[in-house]
């Protein structure tokens, strides 16, 4: 489209033809994090319903297709392309609820989810960057005969943190998975913590964990965050 627009300069008519650019507001990515097997809605900024022309979600896995889901308002239509299966869908209608809706989230989920609202005036863009956090699913805490203690973390997300109390001849290995899932493991010389009572603490973004070592007695108990 083109806009005319009529100067003046020392008594003379220039005339300006000018390309009219539709501006793109675009926000800063926003950070989301969020628990494996939880609900996660992303809201579209900016509009209200009444104001758009159409929207478009465009999903960027990590690992995997790019998936899109728009919707155009004047005809009433929805389109999806490489979503089939991907647990992404609309909160509610489109055309009252701009908002996307994973239920529930895996890893599979992780990666960046841009929102594109066209309205009469400008469009809008709204960038998020979603991380999916995995608890460690096992964690424990033995003696081995060799004379080691060792404390395992197994795949979580991030890799945890591993504490002792008191303070060992400690060393840790970290083994990440196809699935980008850590498992953390700390060994220590048994002899090296001069204490019959062993602590080791689990940190995790999901949660913490202690476990308890007292000669060849074994216990565990979780801790809220």
């Amino acid at each position: 489209m083109e806009k005319t627009i009529l100067m003046t300069f020392s008594g003379k008519a220039s005339i300006f033809r000018l390309l009219t650019i539709i501006a793109i507001i675009v926000s800063a990515t926003i950070e989301v994090s969020v628990q494996m097997d939880t609900d996660v809605v992303l809201c579209c900024l900016h509009c209200s319903p009444k104001e758009f022309v159409m929207i478009t979600w465009t999903i960027f896995p990590g690992d995997e297709t790019s998936c899109i889901i728009a919707y155009k308002k004047d005809k009433n239509i929805t389109k999806e392309t490489n979503c089939s299966g991907t647990r992404i869908t609309w909160e509610s209608e489109p055309e009252r609820n701009f908002s996307l809706h994973i239920e529930p989230v895996t890893i599979h989920h992780e990666g960046y989810y841009q929102c594109d609202l066209v309205t009469p005036d400008r469009n809008f863009r709204s960038l998020y960057h979603l991380s999916v956090l995995v608890p460690p699913p096992v964690v424990n805490l033995s003696e081995e005969e060799n004379g080691t203690v060792v404390c395992k973390a197994a795949a979580g997300k991030p890799a945890a943190q591993i504490s002792w109390v008191p303070k060992g001849d400690c060393f840790t290995v970290k083994e990440t998975h196809d699935n980008r899932t850590v498992t953390v493991k700390s060994t220590c010389t048994r002899n090296s913590f001069n204490a019959s009572n062993v602590t080791c603490f689990i940190s995790h973004l999901t949660g913490n964990r202690t476990l308890y070592l007292n000669h060849e007695i074994l216990s565990a108990q979780f801790a809220d965050i």
